[in-house]
């Protein structure tokens, strides 16, 4: 399993900023599947938060990252800046439309699990798309929605569970988000429907050697 891939070609700024029509119905589309797909986890979520395992509240953190994978599939996949951010946000206004527990803030959480995600692709200047920036995009964007969460649901925890909670939520966001979703960009772009990105493009290359 190769842990980084980088693009044969280095796109200048302005390249990376011009967003094809099909780039911006690709994010749209992941945006929305991941809604449906963050919409369906948080009804799940009432249930399995409720088993025994999850009695100490900050492993609930071990369940976060289902709903930071949009923001990873779209950056991934489309490999622009902002595309990370914006499928993230789409997933969580159509989770929210849909209706969840917890409303309008539902918008702030895909606000600060996209920019999670785009902080990543862009220390890598949105060159490398393997499984460790994948990994390391989904675990930042566990500790940007942790911040807010530290402030919005918990200022009265103690440092420990705050700290245990931050640690959990990151390594879902690694796994599940961040593995998860290089593991579905794979898959994708074996069936072709990926031919028109880098990742369609590279799975051709691997495999013509």
């Amino acid at each position: 399993m190769a842990t980084v891939s980088a693009p044969s070609e280095r796109p200048t700024i302005s390249a990376l900023l011009a967003y094809r029509t099909i780039d911006l119905v690709t994010v749209a589309t992941l945006g929305v599947a991941c809604g449906v797909v963050f919409w369906a986890w948080s009804q799940a979520w009432n249930g399995i938060s409720t088993l025994a395992l999850f009695t100490a509240p900050p492993l609930l953190g071990l369940l976060a990252g289902p709903w930071l994978i949009a923001g990873v599939l779209g950056g991934l996949v489309v490999r622009r800046p902002g595309a990370a951010l914006a499928a993230e946000l789409i997933g969580a206004a159509v989770e929210m439309l849909i209706g969840n527990q917890w409303g309008t803030s539902t918008l702030m959480s895909g606000l600060l699990q996209g920019l999670g995600v785009e902080v990543v692709l862009a220390l890598v200047l949105y060159k490398r798309f393997g499984v460790i920036v994948a990994a390391l995009g989904g675990a930042l964007a566990g500790a940007f929605e942790i911040f807010y969460e530290w402030h919005a649901y918990y200022a009265a925890w103690t440092w420990n569970y705050k700290l245990l909670y931050l640690g959990c939520t990151m390594l879902s966001g690694a796994i599940l988000a961040g593995v998860v979703g290089w593991l579905l960009v794979r898959a994708l772009a074996a069936t072709g429907v990926l031919d028109a990105f880098g990742a369609g493009r590279e799975h051709h290359a691997r495999n013509a050697v």
